[in-house]
């Protein structure tokens, strides 16, 4: 399976370091070896461009401990990522946002419905299609 991850980054690397990061849709089965698509938050200000911006392969993936006394608590996983390409077409909430019926089985939908219905950082389970959609912006 593949994933993808919305989060703050402040610039271009050859690596990554997701602290912490909340998992939705099968996020937080992520594993090493695990292809990732990296996407930069459009609302926190980033430093380069909002959107997909590079895939990569997970290089160390470790579950979050809960904290105790808390019964609803969403996975979070800390995750290094190796960045293998930069994506060389734009992919953001601007492209993805007239993409909003969500039983039309596309896979610009499916990562509107994951990534911007609700716009919180996050990685998440992407399946076969996306990936494939995906690696066309590589």
């Amino acid at each position: 399976m593949a994933y993808a991850i919305k989060a703050e980054i402040t610039g271009p690397k050859s690596t990554f370091t997701f602290t912490a990061q909340k998992t939705m849709y099968g996020g937080k089965r992520i594993a090493e070896g695990d292809t990732i698509f990296i996407f930069a938050r459009e609302n926190e200000g980033a430093a380069i461009a909002d959107g997909l911006i590079a895939r990569g392969v997970v290089t160390s993936a470790k579950p979050t401990p809960r904290k105790p006394g808390i019964e609803r608590q969403t996975p979070r996983v800390s995750i290094e990522v190796k960045c293998t390409a930069l994506a060389r077409r734009p992919l953001g909430r601007r492209e993805l946002k007239p993409f909003d019926d969500w039983n039309d089985g596309r896979p610009d939908t499916e990562l509107n419905f994951k990534f911007y219905r609700q716009a919180t950082n996050k990685i998440v389970g992407i399946s076969d299609e996306v990936a494939v959609f995906l690696e066309d912006f590589f």
